[in-house]
């Protein structure tokens, strides 16, 4: 039985398959495409998750619970003294982490003591077997080989001088930071960063037969609120927080992909099954039964969509890698670890499984012409049998099911469920397929309503056209898929992109900014100098001056982000409608303004109460107000910086904001302002920053804007496959006319009119239901960044509809070609 069935499927499949190498070329391509697409996603959002996780598992090792700091000002060193006494804690192992350098040179400093070695992490034996190194070196730091230090070298760490007493191994500096790593005793750590009696984390190791949740909640009652205790890979879990609307934008991105390439196997499938008529209708009629044939088309699609996902997979390796340096600085930079690009172990075996399963949904639509017909049936010209019809109660269930997608859609965008809501962008889209399929008599009469308009060889290709409805109609579906993705999501884009400009605009009115990071990448720290402000007051033509804080932490499992101002220079923009009374109650620590991300994770709005878990212990605040504001990374909470200070335990600021005194040469200020500075901190005038950070917004866009273009040169593949099917189905036909005397330009013109039809009437459609997505992806948007975006539709929406459309008339190119150099004898004597 398994023999016969092989061969068979190697006769009459595998062998059509070699048979015609150009469509099955094509079919491979797509899905290779579709694959490699998923797997650079995939392995984008991998590769900074997974980064942080390999670094946790290589500081915490064998650590069941981790207590960690709110913020990065860490907590008390007296707080391990407690730790260590709650019962069921056999060991307590404390740390200090924190980031030194910036840019390319960014690394991360440990401190640890010898305790570490209980881990058995990689940063305990690492400590252990060099720890006398660091005994006999003053200010002694192991150093990773990818810092380009030896040893005995001398680098500034801070304000400290420190050594390199020794050069961690290539193999195990690659897995901590990718050697981007400088470890010291805890004592020298703490000196180095000027953090005396300050700790960022204690990994705990539980005694044997000890109940772990039960550790975590005497734990947490113990720290009352001054850390967080939570399971290691708490960090991991923040990390993907920050990816989260790339992961969905370029997620529903390459779907559309993924269904454009099915309807490219449904075309493929089609023709197969078209030009197998003749041995079809033979095999049924010596007693062959349908079903075998059905598996076998449906065995030949999986193979197709199989080899072309795997190589697809391939090139999506190196498409990620490619990819992962377009991501903003201010998400890379968001998380401790460095980002090192890896492929995520499911993005692979995900990505062929969706393309297959892909491919064989789509044959199993067009296989139903085989499994429908009778056997005298099967030998009537395409478009003559039944199967090519669409029954009545398909028509109307496709109507009922796509208009009840089209509702969930609605639903789901207007209901503010945050990022999940990017999903009724790919709902919609795919009930507007469902409705289209029950208007395909509809759709493919104007198809060739339009070729007619063409006059005597409009007229034949319309003809061709009403013949093949269902084929027809799947590559009108193909072009509107690609021109509706093209004006929905990237004018959704583009308005999400102007809405968070237009959120940052107030920034320009500061003159400038000093930030030890750049301002696009929301400048968490280190703390600037201590003395820099009152450097910069002192400089003639200074004005006002004021200082800011930014800082990530811990509330709940999430993580979002502290923000505090002083006075009206470098305010925030979630502060403009405030009113002075909440900002007096912000200054004596009674409230904080919130943004909505926030309000909904916590449960929470305007008027209730918040508690905030800070290094000095819980303080009950009230929530003032809930604003929109742009929230890509983490939400926001934004308080007095008196209070930030007192509460985090992180006095300076990370921002200084300058005005110039009026009637200052503003040219001479910003060059002494320049020159107060040190170099490795950032001055950026008002308008800059938010120059720099409206390009990184647009820079988090371009990856899924790359992908919607791909769609469109899919679309133009399934254009050249259906038409190349429609030349082969004709092959006799088109002789015919031409022994006849019909002229190649006229044949030609025939087959560009039938890509006329489908093209035109697939991008009207396309502009039809994209303008439409697009207003629901407005919303969508909205709740995911947590802020309002106004529907502007761009006029340039038309022209990315003519372009697409013109993409996809190239693939009418080949096929109109061939039918018009078709060598007459040879095609007269196909039967």
């Amino acid at each position: 039985m398994i023999r016969a069935a092989w061969d068979r499927l190697r006769l009459f499949n595998i062998g059509e398959l070699f048979a015609h190498r150009g469509r099955t070329t094509m079919a491979m391509v797509v899905m290779g495409v579709s694959a490699g697409l998923l797997v650079s996603v995939f392995s984008i959002s991998g590769s900074i998750t997974g980064s942080v996780d390999k670094l946790t598992h290589s500081l915490g090792g064998k650590a069941s619970l981790e207590v960690s700091g709110i913020t990065d000002a860490g907590f008390d060193q007296s707080l391990l003294q407690q730790i260590r006494s709650v019962g069921g804690v056999e060991t307590a192992v404390p740390m200090l982490r924190q980031s030194i350098g910036a840019d390319d040179n960014r690394a991360l400093l440990i401190g640890a003591d010898q305790s570490v070695a209980q881990l058995g992490s990689d940063l305990g034996g690492t400590l252990k077997d060099q720890a006398s190194k660091l005994l006999t070196v003053s200010n002694g730091v192991l150093v990773g080989s990818a810092m380009g230090h030896q040893e005995g070298d001398k680098l500034q760490l801070g304000t400290v001088t420190a050594t390199v007493a020794g050069v961690i191994d290539d193999g195990t500096a690659a897995k901590l930071n990718g050697g981007h790593i400088a470890i010291a005793l805890l004592p020298v750590a703490q000196k180095i960063t000027d953090r005396v009696g300050r700790l960022d984390s204690v990994q705990i190791i539980a005694a044997p037969n000890t109940d772990v949740d039960q550790l975590r909640s005497d734990l947490t009652k113990v720290v009352a609120g001054r850390a967080v205790v939570a399971d290691p890979d708490l960090r991991t879990a923040q990390a993907g927080g920050a990816l989260t609307l790339v992961r969905y934008s370029t997620l529903a991105s390459s779907a559309a992909a993924l269904i454009v390439s099915s309807f490219l196997i449904y075309n493929a499938m089609s023709m197969a099954v078209a030009q197998r008529r003749p041995t079809l209708s033979l095999l049924r009629a010596m007693g062959g039964k349908r079903a075998p044939m059905v598996h076998d088309l449906l065995a030949e699609a999986a193979l197709l969509g199989l080899f072309g996902a795997i190589s697809g997979s391939i090139i999506g390796i190196f498409m990620g890698r490619t990819a992962i340096h377009q991501l903003p600085a201010a998400i890379v930079n968001s998380v401790e670890s460095r980002t090192e690009y890896e492929v995520p172990g499911y993005a692979v075996p995900v990505a062929i499984l969706a393309c297959v399963l892909a491919s064989v949904a789509a044959a199993a639509i067009a296989a139903r012409q085989v499994y429908k017909v009778a056997p005298i049936e099967a030998l009537a010209p395409v478009g003559v049998g039944a199967a090519d019809a669409v029954k009545p109660v398909m028509r109307w269930a496709a109507a009922v099911l796509g208009l009840a997608i089209v509702v969930g859609a609605v639903v789901l965008a207007r209901a503010d469920i945050g990022r999940l809501s990017i999903g009724s962008i790919s709902l919609a889209i795919t009930g507007a397929v469902f409705l289209c399929y029950a208007a395909t008599e509809p759709i493919v009469r104007a198809v060739a309503a339009v070729a007619r308009t063409f006059g005597a060889p409009g007229a034949l290709g319309a003809t061709t056209i009403e013949r093949a409805p269902r084929r027809v109609w799947a590559t009108v579906m193909t072009v509107m898929i690609a021109v509706t993705a093209i004006v929905a999501i990237g004018n959704a884009s583009r308005n999400m992109v102007s809405a968070a400009t237009d959120s940052f605009e107030g920034l320009a009115r500061t003159d400038v900014f000093v930030s030890p990071t750049a301002m696009e990448q929301f400048p968490t720290g280190p703390l600037l100098p201590s003395d820099l402000k009152e450097k910069l007051r002192a400089i003639p033509g200074v004005g006002q001056i004021g200082s800011a804080q930014m800082a990530f932490a811990t509330l709940g499992r999430g993580r979002v982000m502290l923000q505090a101002y002083e006075g009206g220079v470098a305010r925030t923009s979630a502060l403009d409608n405030v009113s002075q009374a909440d900002l007096g109650r912000m200054a004596r620590g009674e409230g904080v303004v919130i943004s909505r991300d926030v309000a909904r994770s916590l449960d929470v709005h305007e008027g209730s109460d918040l508690t905030l878990p800070t290094p000095t212990g819980e303080h009950k605040v009230t929530v003032l107000r809930v604003v929109p504001y742009f929230s890509a990374i983490a939400g926001v909470v934004v308080l007095d910086l008196d209070v930030m200070r007192q509460w985090y335990q992180r006095p300076g600021e990370t921002i200084i904001g300058v005005d110039f005194a009026p009637g200052s040469d503003h040219a001479a200020v910003m060059a002494a302002v320049r020159a107060a500075v040190p170099a490795d901190i950032h001055v950026d005038t008002g308008r800059q920053a938010v120059t720099a950070i409206s390009s990184s917004v647009r820079q988090g866009t371009s990856i899924s804007a790359a992908i919607l273009w791909i769609v469109v040169l899919v679309s133009a593949v399934a254009l050249l496959n259906t038409l190349m099917l429609s030349v082969l189905d004709r092959r006799r036909e088109l002789g015919v006319l031409r022994a006849m005397g019909t002229s190649r330009r006229f044949l030609l013109r025939a087959v560009l009119t039938e890509a006329a039809g489908i093209g035109v009437i697939g991008a009207v459609m396309g502009l039809v239901v994209g303008s439409a997505v697009h207003y629901l992806a407005t919303f969508a948007l909205g709740h995911a960044i947590s802020m309002d975006i106004a529907y502007h539709p761009s006029p340039l929406l038309v022209a990315y509809a003519i372009i697409a459309l013109g993409l996809s008339l190239l693939g009418a190119l080949p096929p109109a070609l061939r039918a018009a150099r078709l060598p007459i004898v040879e095609a007269i004597a196909v039967d």
